[in-house]
């Protein structure tokens, strides 16, 4: 099977023999099912993003790490989602390495979500290995004290603090971006999830 892709393409193009395929018993077949959806990129995306529902741990895994290897911005609330929720340590952990590969679009959504929900065991165990991982780099130094926080006894009572001081210096080093079109008008982009 040849799968051809382009920009608009996704409509047009039958993912059911993948998804079958990524779907089989057999390890080597849904091998080969996510090279090939990593293969077609970003109009695979919306497919994979459902097969993180599935109720099948090994078509979850394999949809997670496909996702990490896309590394589309459009995932990264479905990647804390599953960082957050899923039963399965490696589906987690894929997640996680998902929105590692993401950088700053992936960190928006998960220490919002750390905000939100300090008490999340499974949240607090995602974001230290993303905000570890991610502080290594020095754009990303402003999450030792994410880390810090995580690392404590009682990490619930200090994270939300954490993530939101961690949130506005993600927004001062990436937003308000100026944008110049085509046309030569220039924009403003806002951070995800705000007006």
């Amino acid at each position: 099977m040849q799968i051809l892709c382009g920009a608009g393409l996704e409509s047009s193009i039958d993912f059911s023999p993948l998804v079958e395929a990524i779907t089989h018993k057999d390890p080597a077949v849904r091998q080969w099912a996510r090279e090939q959806f990593i293969a077609v990129g970003r109009p695979a995306v919306d497919v994979l993003r459902d097969l993180l529902h599935d109720h099948r741990p090994h078509v979850r895994w394999e949809a997670a790490k496909s996702l990490a290897a896309i590394a589309d911005p459009r995932t990264a609330n479905a990647l804390v989602e599953v960082l957050a929720e899923d039963d399965e340590f490696d589906v987690r952990w894929l997640a996680g390495e998902g929105l590692i590969a993401l950088g700053y679009e992936g960190l928006w959504p998960l220490l919002t979500a750390l905000a939100a929900h300090p008490g999340s065991p499974n949240l607090q165990e995602g974001a230290r290995h993303v905000c570890h991982h991610l502080s290594k780099r020095r754009a990303f130094r402003f999450l030792a004290p994410v880390l810090q926080a995580l690392r404590l006894s009682e990490p619930a009572l200090s994270i939300p603090a954490v993530a939101r001081a961690a949130l506005a210096n993600l927004r001062a080093l990436t937003f308000p971006r100026r944008v110049r079109t085509l046309g030569g008008a220039e924009f403003e982009t806002s951070p995800p999830g705000t007006p």
